[in-house]
């Protein structure tokens, strides 16, 4: 039962933190806002439609390694 609640608290622990790291980060490119996209484990710059991957929960905030958003992406964010 110990171990339970232990694993409970550390994965609120976990979502808190990832929580502040998305709040804090910022498009590298831009400086804009970046939107949290749990489903595709990426952060998305709407203004330079850019989606950067979270790997191992770990964001990669590299140019090259963001994904260019399709024109149907780009207009579910707009």
């Amino acid at each position: 039962h110990r171990d339970l609640h232990l694993s409970i608290r550390r994965q609120r622990q976990m979502c808190i933190k990832r929580q502040l790291l998305h709040r804090i980060l910022v498009c590298p490119v831009c400086k804009g806002n970046l939107h949290y996209n749990k489903q595709a484990q990426e952060l998305i710059c709407p203004g330079d439609a850019l989606a950067f991957p979270i790997r191992d929960d770990v964001p990669v905030m590299l140019k090259e390694e963001a994904r260019e958003m399709s024109i149907e992406e780009r207009e579910q964010i707009s």
